[in-house]
């Protein structure tokens, strides 16, 4: 009675193979967005400023300590 409610014996699963081409973009598109999270949470402030304020400084207050960079 179970094997007519599972089937027959199972059959084995195949894995795709994903070049490596194809993950490139989505690779290297990560690794930019990684980069300006980086600057954005670590450097945005004083002499590296991009924007004028402290605007970004204090959206990114918090996380800043949460990460370990130091702010003032």
């Amino acid at each position: 009675m179970a094997q007519s409610i599972f089937g027959s014996a199972a059959q084995p699963v195949s894995i795709p193979v994903i070049p490596v081409r194809e993950l490139l973009p989505y690779t290297v598109f990560g690794g930019l967005m990684l980069l300006l999270a980086i600057y954005f949470v670590g450097a945005e402030q004083g002499a590296t400023s991009m924007f004028r304020g402290t605007m970004v400084h204090e959206f990114l207050h918090d996380g800043r300590h949460l990460l370990g960079f130091p702010c003032h």
